[in-house]
């Protein structure tokens, strides 16, 4: 999934018809505005018909927020960077990553899109349910939550310098693996994972390349 020119103008075209692209396009707002009451929900349904105290179900959604870190690295390494040789895979991996790095200033496909994100979101609560029973309640939201954590901090690398010193190595870390090396740096909402598995980039070795990480960054209106 390697690309010889990045392009800094337009999108990625996914589909022919102009109903299935456009259901291809998401935005931070809506993502919060559809997933956030249904998590709200979901967590007070929990806390009101099961015996499960506050306490427990808050700690088991910061242990499902923790756990998504995890599921976000081995995501973005073996499911959006697959290397096949299968035309079907291919254009899977395109379409839920690859377009991203060959068009890294497209805003509208940070986040994922709102049908597709509630079918996948339903198919996961169902998962979640079979294996955790009641339990689910309170991991489903933290796990939802810390993807659009995720997402929410994806799209801030690419639209702005990072707001405190202490989070510049996150952003150098992502900007080398659009430019650099997209077989290290994988962590996007954290670094800890890259760490852990050897993927994080020597960023005292790394010179920053200041034009190529404008060219990853979203074009200011005018």
């Amino acid at each position: 999934m390697e690309f010889k020119k990045i392009n800094n103008k337009g999108q990625a075209q996914l589909f022919e018809n102009k109903f299935l692209e456009a259901l291809t396009k998401g935005s931070p707002q809506l993502s919060w505005g559809i997933h956030l009451p249904i998590l709200l929900y979901c967590f007070y349904y929990g806390y009101t018909h099961y015996t499960m105290s506050f306490g427990k179900m808050l700690l088991i959604s910061i242990g499902a927020i923790v756990f998504w870190t995890f599921f976000e690295y081995l995501a973005h390494r073996f499911v959006f960077h697959l290397i096949s040789e299968n035309p079907k895979l291919q254009r899977f991996a395109y379409i839920m990553h690859g377009n991203h790095h060959h068009y890294p200033r497209d805003k509208q496909r940070l986040f994922m899109p709102p049908v597709p994100s509630l079918i996948i979101a339903a198919a996961l609560f169902g998962i979640q349910y079979l294996i955790l029973g009641q339990y689910a309640f309170a991991f489903y939201p933290g796990f939802i939550l810390g993807w659009l954590m995720y997402a929410s901090m994806h799209y801030a690398i690419h639209a702005m310098a990072p707001p405190f010193k202490f989070m510049k190595p996150l952003w150098r870390n992502h900007h080398l693996h659009h430019y650099k090396n997209q077989e290290l740096g994988f962590g996007v909402s954290n670094t800890f994972w890259d760490k852990v598995f050897g993927t994080m980039f020597d960023l005292t070795k790394e010179k920053e390349d200041k034009e190529k990480v404008k060219d990853l960054m979203f074009e200011k209106k005018k």
